[in-house]
């Protein structure tokens, strides 16, 4: 591969190129991969498209003399810290709290090249050595730690990330427009206050806000003394996440206060297209040597379609990160990025993942948008699906037959979850389009397993999750049984489940393994519930309110117990 093609991760590959300076350097807690999946790469490229010199150090060593963090000296304008495409600490540990023995995002699977609390480490020892130099973070950990938070590993509340990376400034969700701005602010040397204005980041301030019309949260002292506060919080907080425009919010904690600045609005199909017109090798870089990579395996011949997701589970970050709102791209972006998987070695004309986290979502939108500019619901599908939001699976159709017909595709799969309360309620299909989505992607964009998440059995516990009525699972069973038994199709249906969720008792997880509509099934997929920063789950879970109805809600924090709610299923399945 040429140097010119490539971000520079070292001395050696910057001199090849004859940088005299580097303008921005990422330090971040993965392997590097030029692929739009990773947000390191996503970043650094834009920043390259609009001529900003961007180098990376993936994994520093942070044990040592520390000469990771020096070989590239300082940079023109900042650094920018994050922990890689998982919050570390999830990375990290299981559920049960005990050490992973791998990590999907380092070559040969080789755990142990991050440290805990990455964003934290990495900002710090950048701070100390080069402390005239601004640190940005950002990534999944930042994001989702940027106001007070629960820490499941610690078992306690956190401030802001801010206070404890030392950082100066916090991006948080899909960052190309507010790192662009602030790049283009730093190089021009505006004054701080105006720095400050740039949608979508936040930052740590001393004293006390003169900021009119803004949401005043709760301190963080005042959320250690007191768990509903907490909860109050959190709800605050997620409902301005909701909102197409909303305020800027004001945490306290000690003698100042984090502001967050509303984000960007949700980015145009023009914009979501130049995101991805962007010259990617889709490659992991050279310095590994061919090694393998698990994460990069899984999604090398992956097409990601579009961002957001309006299911709002209680459990998920998707909307807290990429927004509730449907970014999508354009059919004609999408297929020229399926023409240039034949480039990539090994392609052999089977897409892996056509999709996004919820993959059936694309080009969805409310349909008169005037009303989603007002909304504030947290879902546009629980407690019942929004009458404005349009759940027609038409123009996705249209994609998959384009995408189909590039010469040299033999199958495009959907590997990413889809919402099947998008073509179906209790009454049967939603539209024209539903039951034809339904066929296509049982019988073309079906790899053996049709993998959906009813989450669980009980209405009690769905509440609490978010989640519809596992009638409407027992719905899809019906119509996949009968599609599969008349097209003599070999293919299977698979649910996930979740055990050890907020309200959910043994009772509730022998009523699930015991359940009727589930027999005959591939039953291995339950997952122990993990409390991540920033969801309502995980605020039900260290302060047993719901936050949406301050009403108490049972909690088994016990991790004996929740490990038993998880393996009394496969006993009772394997009867």
């Amino acid at each position: 591969m040429p140097v010119t093609d490539m971000i520079p991760t070292s001395v050696r590959e910057i001199e090849k190129l004859g940088w005299d300076y580097i303008d921005v350097i990422l330090f971040t807690g993965d392997a590097f991969i030029d692929h739009p999946s990773f947000g390191t790469a996503v970043i650094a490229r834009y920043l390259q498209k609009h001529g900003y010199r961007v180098a990376v150090v993936p994994q520093p060593n942070w044990r040592d003399d520390l000469r990771d963090f020096r070989k590239l000296g300082a940079p023109r304008l900042y650094f920018g810290v994050n922990s890689g495409a998982m919050d570390s600490m999830v990375n990290h540990y299981t559920a049960s709290k005990r050490l992973r023995s791998d990590d999907a995002y380092t070559p040969m699977g080789k755990a142990g090249q991050r440290p805990d609390y990455a964003v934290n480490v990495y900002s710090g020892i950048l701070k100390r050595l080069f402390p005239d130099i601004p640190v940005v973070i950002g990534g999944i950990e930042a994001s989702l730690r940027r106001l007070t938070h629960y820490d499941y590993w610690q078992d306690r509340l956190l401030p802001s990330i801010l206070v404890s990376s030392g950082a100066d400034y916090l991006c948080y969700g899909m960052g190309e427009r507010p790192m662009l701005e602030l790049t283009k602010a730093i190089e021009s040397g505006r004054n701080a206050s105006d720095i400050r204005k740039i949608p979508q980041i936040a930052f740590l301030m001393s004293g006390r806000t003169k900021l009119k019309d803004v949401v005043i949260l709760h301190s963080y002292e005042k959320c250690l003394q007191d768990k509903a506060a907490f909860a109050e919080n959190f709800h605050r907080i997620e409902i301005c996440a909701n909102m197409k425009s909303p305020s800027v919010m004001v945490e306290p904690v000690g003698d100042g206060y984090v502001q967050v600045n509303p984000p960007y609005p949700p980015a145009t199909q023009a914009e979501m297209d130049s995101y991805w017109d962007l010259p990617f090798t889709k490659l992991p870089h050279p310095r590994y040597k061919g090694k393998h990579i698990p994460a990069y395996e899984m999604i090398k011949f992956s097409v990601n379609t579009h961002r957001g997701c309006f299911g709002g589970c209680n459990f998920c970050t998707i909307a807290a990160h990429q927004g509730k709102f449907i970014q999508s791209r354009s059919e004609e972006s999408i297929v020229a990025e399926v023409k240039d998987l034949k480039r990539l070695p090994g392609f052999a004309g089977n897409i892996s993942d056509l999709g996004a986290p919820t993959a059936n979502m694309y080009g969805m939108q409310g349909k008169d948008s005037a009303l989603c500019d007002k909304c504030t619901r947290k879902s546009c599908l629980f407690p019942s699906p929004c009458r404005n939001m349009d759940r027609s699976h038409e123009r996705l159709l249209r994609l998959y037959a384009m995408v189909d017909s590039v010469p040299g595709i033999r199958h495009s799969y959907i590997g990413s979850g889809i919402r099947y309360d998008l073509f179906l309620d209790e009454n049967g299909w939603v539209d024209g389009s539903s039951e034809e989505y339904f066929r296509e992607l049982v019988e073309k964009h079906t790899s053996g397993r049709l993998k959906v998440a009813p989450e669980h059995t009980e209405d009690r516990v769905l509440k609490l999750m978010s989640k519809p009525s596992f009638r409407l699972f027992e719905r899809l069973r019906t119509e996949f049984d009968r599609l599969v038994k008349a097209e003599g199709i070999h293919c299977s249906l698979v649910p996930y489940f979740i055990s050890g969720h907020p309200g959910c008792t043994m009772s509730d997880m022998r009523k699930l393994s015991e359940n009727p509509a589930l027999r005959g099934l591939y039953m291995d997929q339950v997952q122990d519930f993990t409390p991540t920063p920033m969801t309502t789950s995980s605020v039900m879970f260290y302060s047993g309110i719901d936050p949406h109805t301050m009403q108490n809600v049972f909690v088994e924090r016990n991790i004996e117990k929740k490990r038993e709610q998880k393996s009394f299923f496969f006993k009772k399945n394997r009867r």
